[in-house]
């Protein structure tokens, strides 16, 4: 590691790694975040933010938290998602991160389920969506809103404004004497039963995952990150949050995705973490946009992608150099240059993890001279696993295992692997973390993979029912199914997505139930009216009351319907009632196909 290295010898805990970088480069830019106010980029130092730390820490200390007690943060990443962070950490309270647009009844449950006593969020009216879908979050004590301008009701004390909750509070800056192995954040991921599994992480879990992550690339000085994966993930807090800690980065927080592209070209990152979805956005956008562009440029753009792989190939030591790489220079300066200026221009490592990242994408953007590196993870293990150095890159393999992380391919050809960052276990579910875990102490990933004599490790299958998107959110479509043909107009179904920006299903329909509807909608009962767009629409609603448990991001967006059953003598199901899913995606793949279409 260098950068602005510190030492790391003594680093135990998280508040030991921000007491760290604070003695060490007090004075430098920290984090960057726009006001909307004065519509301004604001900046702020280590010095600046400990002082801010440090006045949350004394308006934790009039709450009597105890060390220990949960406390929950629904918010967008920000520089007050690092002060509720780093005060919490400093006095020995566990955080658990929530999604800032997850569904209102999922974030009552977590907190419930957690027995958390604080929420950080962004405005009232959210809390008052959260407090109408449960009666007993009796255990929240305090919950602390941004906006100013929100209304609190009178009725609920437990509401006051974050300005309110600081006013005239100051202090030092707190660090109670935590241990490493002491829990540091309950971190809620999809469940097999549709709830969600809160996977408990100590501070030795996370801090070695970033000390281990930080051994795989050469960092510079003035590294900055652009930050818009939400904080709640383990992929966004370890590599661009903590790991910038450690490194001495600055971090500046995006506006939106929307205004992505705008940050990117004012920001000017030296450092992206992401997930296959924005590139494949990016990717789109540029196929697009050729097909707008004369002969000639699309021609110019192609042989500057495939030279500049040819280029990259060279340079890792897997092919002979060629004439045709003289050309590169030109074809830089006229295409890549100006396509990589759009992405701030000064990129030195672009790090995807989170769902796996097509070839085709990556040649693209490799061959375009980004410097991007695939990785691999899960929430349980801190989360990295394994990650491509830049000049040992196999893009279509998820690179090496981070130093310090032992990996194994044991029976069924599953990934498992062993460290300190793997997680403590499931919060109040021993039995689920007794079945993620194998006799000896090794974490089961789920996913099949293989190993190449260089222990380059290659994802090659997954032996878990789960569905990962393209954002890199996973899904079990088992249960989710189970739950869908709970409704009287769905006698069968299959969810899929795998790799895809959205879930979508191919229902087969109930004869009975979907005469009743043909009829109340005055349409003819027969296969093209089973797939218009008012019956789509209500089936979609049906399907999304019936995943009502279930996270936001496990819902179904597009549906397409038949009316032939599947069967053991078609083919579709085994004689024990089992759908055979690939037969059924084989047979409605054109439909399928049709649900994603356009959707860039």
């Amino acid at each position: 590691m260098t950068g602005n290295a510190i030492n790391t010898e003594h680093l135990k805990t998280l508040p030991d790694l921000f007491r760290a970088r604070l003695k060490a480069t007090p004075d430098q830019p920290a984090y960057r975040q726009f006001n909307n106010s004065s519509q301004t980029w604001q900046q702020f130092t280590w010095h600046q933010m400990a002082v801010e730390i440090s006045r949350w820490q004394a308006a934790f200390a009039k709450e009597n938290f105890q060390p220990g007690d949960r406390v929950a943060i629904m918010l967008r990443n920000s520089r007050e998602w690092v002060c509720f962070d780093q005060a919490a950490h400093g006095m020995g309270l566990v955080t658990v991160p929530l999604f800032a647009d997850d569904r209102a009844d999922n974030v009552a449950y977590i907190l419930h389920h957690a027995d958390a006593k604080f929420l950080l969020l962004a405005d009232t009216r959210t809390w008052q969506d959260i407090a109408a879908t449960s009666s007993d979050l009796s255990a929240v004590s305090r919950v602390v809103y941004l906006d100013e301008s929100s209304t609190a009701p009178n009725s609920d004390k437990r509401l006051t404004s974050l300005t309110h909750w600081l006013s005239g509070l100051q202090g030092e800056l707190q660090n109670y004497d935590t241990q490493p192995d002491q829990l540091a954040s309950i971190v809620y991921t999809s469940g097999t039963t549709g709830r969600s599994k809160g996977v408990m992480l100590s501070h030795k879990n996370i801090l070695s995952n970033t000390l281990a992550a930080s051994q795989c690339h050469d960092w510079n000085k003035n590294e900055v990150f652009l930050s818009f994966l939400p904080l709640s993930h383990m992929l966004e807090r370890t590599a661009g949050y903590y790991l910038a800690v450690l490194i001495g980065g600055e971090v500046a927080y995006a506006r939106s995705i929307p205004q992505l592209g705008e940050d990117l070209l004012t920001v000017k990152p030296s450092v992206m973490v992401s997930v296959p979805r924005i590139f494949e956005r990016v990717y789109c956008k540029i196929q697009d946009g050729l097909k707008e562009k004369s002969p000639v440029a699309r021609a110019l753009f192609a042989a500057a992608v495939n030279i500049g792989w040819c280029k990259f190939e060279f340079e890792q030591g897997r092919c002979p150099w060629h004439a045709k790489l003289l050309l590169w220079p030109v074809l830089n300066k006229l295409v890549a240059g100006k396509v990589l200026a759009k992405l701030g221009g000064r990129l030195q490592v672009a790090i995807c993890g989170g769902a796996p990242l097509s070839e085709q994408v990556a040649k693209l953007f490799i061959g375009l001279g980004l410097p991007l590196v695939q990785g691999y993870g899960l929430t349980e293990a801190s989360p990295i696993v394994s990650v491509n150095r830049i000049n040992d890159n196999i893009p279509h393999s998820i690179g090496l295992a981070l130093p310090g992380v032992q990996v194994r391919i044991a029976d069924k050809d599953e990934l498992q692997s062993l460290s300190d960052a793997n997680m403590l276990g499931y919060w109040k579910n021993e039995q689920a973390t007794r079945d993620t875990f194998t006799a000896d102490g090794w974490l089961k990933t789920g996913d099949k993979a293989r190993m190449d004599t260089n222990n380059h490790i290659y994802i090659t299958g997954r032996l878990k029912d789960i569905i990962v998107l393209a954002n890199g959110e996973k899904v079990p479509p088992s249960d989710m199914e189970m739950a869908i043909t709970l409704d009287p107009l769905i006698d069968q179904i299959i969810v899929l997505g795998e790799g895809m920006p959205f879930l979508s299903a191919v229902a087969v329909l109930n004869p009975a139930a979907w005469q009743a509807l043909a009829a109340s909608l005055n349409l003819p009962v027969d296969d093209k009216s089973v797939n218009s767009k008012p019956v789509e629409e209500i089936i979609l609603r049906n399907i999304s009351a019936r995943l009502h448990a279930f996270p936001r991001y496990a819902q179904i967006r597009r549906v397409t319907s038949t009316l032939e059953p599947w069967t053991v003598e078609n083919g579709l199901i085994t004689p024990t009632m089992k759908t055979k899913r690939l037969k059924v995606l084989e047979k409605f793949h054109a439909e399928t196909k049709c649900l994603y279409e356009g959707h860039c």
